[in-house]
């Protein structure tokens, strides 16, 4: 067959950090959670709120949302601090480690940190931001600083310093030419003028303990009980009390006190209006005209109605492995552990599992309020019976074990249907880590710590779970060994990596539940794994039937994988060995890696702990891209999993603060081309500098480039269905203006395909 495809791909103008870094485009998306809002701010009819990971636009007459986080132009996470000039259009944000994006008109700039005292070793942590006019001030752990957000730049910074300790700002506000700013010590103000700097020339204007301040056409403050009303001369004592106070908000017409669980509003005189319930926990609150809007806890924005407004996501961000099935559905663990080894993590939220069902996100009214202490490793969809869904809880407790929800479409929840203690008694052992679907639809489970009447029993063991008898089949497979991590099923056999020992297990079951004729094969040190490996982590296994294995100290390549672990005397693990300086050196020696995925072209997703994500060519000699926290949309540099969406090549990145996704050039590649694509495409050079992509080819694919002459100006063979190509001719120089010809076939020459690029230097 025949295609021809000439396309024109709009490409994202990327906000660029003050270092000239791109950090987001179009191919990145967040699937954050923004149910908690600590800050809100209103422009005209629309709330400007702050949530854990990025900002959301709710217009009120219209029902519009809109969100900006790291993926579409924001450069950090954990976002600490938030304010909003609705006459300038800029924002503030603070970030918990210490930057600051600059939101206007013109963009977003990324300050890199904020200005730290000499003998500061605290926490850099943004407390708060309050904007008047041009200028913020921004409370810290040391004290407050001035930022003009008109030049975009520092001005005077006052240390409080006092007798060798440093106390923390807790908020501050302008308010005419003074800043006042709240502490564990009392309500603290200095005119800003040229001793600003200096912390004894500051004014105590009430001692105690306060812990909000705002300010409009009035100044208000409080402590965790009691809020205040000061216009100069003696504080006035507002006439409620409350019980928890978590923020003060002043605007033109009102003071808005939010209590732990009532929002409270008063004139700008500090006279008593009205008191409004949200039914649930609120951050923050803010009036506009006579409505009261809720920054919620669990709920983003809601009105006196109870009517909840946010973007859509899962109920947390902290997130720990995902399961893609169906169409663009998925289930995600919130658990954790600590480096390779079992350590429960757990988390104070208690989270449970969050639900993606195509359209929208759903969390189970089961984990709302639940006691049981969860550290969910895992969550799979039953395929036999979609909607059954069995969880793995890792816990060193009674209520450890699997778990089977039933999920109602109706009602869009779960509720609970069983769960199996796998045949012990004691909290401590049989610990389920993993469940996998082999391809007869059968349920295993990889369990730790399988030993008998011991609190850390030394076995590592396999659960099958059987439909008839609805309970799990446990065999322990061997004495020596331990953990487990989840296993991958191919090609008969359960490829299961040991994080506490140097080896490990494909697991042969006979595609049946029957344990009794199952059969173990083990690898150890002595087939190859690095001397000064602790364990293994992760596994994936490509298209030339190679297993890639991950462990805490690098990574080994089991070549033809399902023959040569059956023979475990004779099989053999090999490093990768790339040139580096004219030196051969291991691939990833001495790193952990956390998790392997290969996408439909056979290259390699590589999670490295501490180093973000690593895209390999199909035999790892190649990084073709290495996304880090610091260049990419990733929450943070520790992926704890990814996965990849085959047919349209969406990536998964899965940390504990957050997933996000990048729309990858690979998708569903056979041995026949699928929808060429060019781009971008016009390449103007004055708008893009980088390669040309070319997606939608065979798995080998045979490229000739000519000019509109015929002659042949680039050739190649692209190998894993995309190219990229430099722009440059066989010469090595950039070829000139005009359009040039992409004529494609695949290996065997029986299938064809043509694209045109245009060049405009």
């Amino acid at each position: 067959m025949k295609k021809l495809s000439l396309i024109s791909l709009g490409v994202l103008a990327s906000l660029q950090l003050a270092n000239a870094q791109t950090i987001s485009s179009k191919k990145w998306a967040d699937l954050f959670s923004y149910n908690n809002v600590s800050a809100m701010k209103e422009d005209n009819g629309k709330l400007i709120a702050a949530a854990e990971n990025g900002i959301f636009y709710y217009t009120i007459s219209t029902g519009e949302i809109t969100k900006l986080s790291k993926a579409n132009g924001l450069h950090e996470v954990k976002i600490s601090a938030f304010d909003y000039n609705p006459q300038t259009k800029t924002g503030l944000i603070g970030y918990q480690n210490g930057s600051l994006d600059v939101i206007s008109p013109d963009g977003i700039k990324y300050v890199v940190d904020i200005p730290i005292a000499t003998g500061y070793n605290g926490s850099k942590r943004i407390n708060h931001i309050s904007i008047t006019g041009d200028l913020a001030v921004i409370s810290v752990g040391y004290g407050v600083s001035i930022f003009d957000l008109k030049k975009k730049e520092f001005k005077d910074s006052a240390f409080f310093l006092s007798g060798g300790v440093y106390q923390a700002s807790n908020e501050a506000t302008i308010f005419g030419n003074k800043v006042f700013s709240v502490t564990n010590t009392g309500l603290k103000s200095h005119e800003m003028n040229t001793t600003f700097p200096v912390f004894s020339t500051w004014i105590t204007d009430m001692p105690g303990s306060f812990r909000h301040i705002d300010s409009e056409g009035a100044l208000s403050f409080s402590s965790a009980t009691t809020g205040y009303v000061y216009n100069g001369g003696t504080p006035v004592q507002l006439s409620q009390t409350f019980s928890n106070v978590r923020d003060v908000v002043v605007n033109s017409n009102n003071i808005v006190v939010t209590d732990a669980n009532r929002v409270y509003t008063f004139n700008s005189d500090g006279n008593f209006n009205n008191t409004v319930s949200f039914g649930e926990e609120c951050n923050t609150a803010t009036t506009v005209g006579s409505s009261v809007y809720g920054g919620t806890v669990m709920s983003g924005i809601k009105n006196e109605s109870s009517n909840s407004f946010k973007p859509d996501g899962p109920f947390f961000n902290y997130a720990y492995k995902i399961s893609l099935y169906g169409e663009n559905q998925l289930l995600v663990s919130s658990g954790g552990r600590e480096s390779r080894f079992n350590t429960v993590l757990f988390n104070a939220k208690n989270p449970g599992f969050y639900y993606f069902d195509g359209v929208e996100w759903i969390y189970p009214s089961f984990f709302k309020g639940n006691t049981t202490q969860f550290n969910i490793l895992d969550v799979i969809s039953d395929p036999v019976n979609p909607t059954d869904v069995f969880f793995t809880n890792y816990t060193a407790s009674n209520s450890r074990g699997i778990f089977k929800m039933k999920y109602n479409p109706g009602s869009k929840d779960f509720t609970f249907a069983k769960s199996y203690n796998l045949g012990t008694t004691d909290g401590f052992t049989r610990r389920p880590v993993g469940l996998t679907f082999d391809d007869s639809n059968n349920l295993f489970a990889t369990i730790a710590f399988s030993g008998e009447g011991a609190a850390q029993g030394p076995l590592t063991a396999v659960g099958a779970y059987d439909r008839a008898t609805d309970d799990f089949l446990v065999k322990n497979t061997t004495s020596s060994l331990g953990a487990a991590q989840k296993a991958l099923y191919h090609e008969g056999l359960l490829w299961i990596p040991l994080p506490r020992i140097n080896g490990f297990i494909a697991y042969d079951a006979k595609k049946t539940v029957n344990t009794s004729d199952d059969t173990a094969y083990i690898l150890s040190q002595a087939n190859g794994f690095a001397s000064n490996s602790g364990g293994t982590i992760s596994v994936a296994i490509d298209k030339s039937g190679d297993a890639w294995i991950g462990g805490d100290l690098g990574l080994r390549i089991l070549p033809n994988a399902v023959s040569a672990i059956k023979t475990p005397a004779t099989a053999k693990v090999e490093p990768i060995i790339i040139e580096q300086n004219g030196l051969g050196e291991e691939l990833f020696r001495d790193t952990q890696i956390l998790q392997i995925e290969v996408d439909a072209g056979d290259h390699k997703w590589v999670s490295v702990d501490g180093g973000g994500v690593y895209y390999l060519s199909a035999d790892g000699q190649q990084t073709v891209k290495h996304f880090t926290k610091e260049n990419s949309p990733l929450p943070n540099n520790t992926i704890t999993d990814i996965k990849v969406d085959r047919k349209t090549g969406k990536v998964y990145f899965v940390s504990y603060d957050g997933i996000v996704t990048y729309q990858g050039d690979v998708a569903d590649v056979t041995s026949e081309f699928g929808n060429v694509l060019v781009y971008p495409n016009p390449v103007v050079y004055s708008n893009f500098k980088g390669k040309v992509t070319i997606k939608g080819l065979a798995e080998v694919t045979n490229i000739r480039i000519a000019d509109a002459t015929g002659n042949i100006v680039h050739s190649a063979v692209a190998r894993g269905g995309y190219y990229e190509w430099d722009l440059n001719n066989m010469r090595g120089t950039r070829v000139a203006s005009g359009v040039y010809f992409v004529l494609m076939t695949n290996e065997d020459g029986s299938d064809k395909a043509t694209a045109k690029i245009a060049v405009v230097n």
